[in-house]
């Protein structure tokens, strides 16, 4: 079973990755093109190239966090039913109704409140791997400041960890997502 979650983990952190990547990129790319044509579409050089890749380094940073949302939420579709190492996760039709069945085609729709529990779970996650990261700063650390480590890239890290074990715990707590053999 630990192949399968490690699988499952790889494949959609791989996903999340590069989704965030494309999806900051394009939106940090679209700025600095409307801000390089706000001021006038000037001739090309050195110095114009170096002050147009600090705007795009300036803007990747900002958008990255809302990068990282939607690929988050987009993710989640893809990791149910898709076989990995003979097992896969299925999302069932509302657990309320009287039978309830595999949903074959999955809509972004469907996901909403298997996202909010996952995301939830995430967040708790996330949570307590930052207080055991501030805690471990504190005794290896002598400066003052408990967070200097602290950027959207150690929480992406600290995201892809809880990913993991997200997945194990998304089982248990969610009643519309089940193990099932392929």
């Amino acid at each position: 079973m630990s192949r399968f979650y490690i699988s499952l983990w790889w494949s959609w952190a791989w996903r999340l990755s590069v989704s965030t990547i494309i999806y900051t990129s394009l939106f940090s790319g679209l700025m600095t093109f409307v801000l390089y044509l706000k001021e006038g579409i000037k001739p090309f050089n050195a110095e114009l190239f170096e002050a147009l890749v600090i705007i795009f380094e300036f803007w990747f940073i900002i958008f990255f966090g809302i990068a990282l949302l939607l690929s988050l939420f987009q993710g989640l579709k893809h990791i149910f039913n898709h076989c990995h190492h003979t097992y896969t996760l299925e999302l069932l039709s509302c657990p309320q109704e009287s039978k309830m069945q595999k949903i074959e085609v999955i809509g972004y729709g469907d996901l909403v409140k298997v996202w909010r529990k996952w995301f939830m779970l995430l967040i708790w996650l996330v949570g307590a791997q930052m207080v055991l990261a501030v805690i471990f700063s504190t005794l290896v650390n002598d400066t003052n400041s408990l967070v200097n480590w602290f950027s959207i890239y150690s929480l992406y890290g600290f995201i892809l960890v809880a990913g993991y074990f997200s997945f194990i715990l998304l089982v248990a707590r969610c009643k519309k997502v089940r193990i099932a053999k392929c």
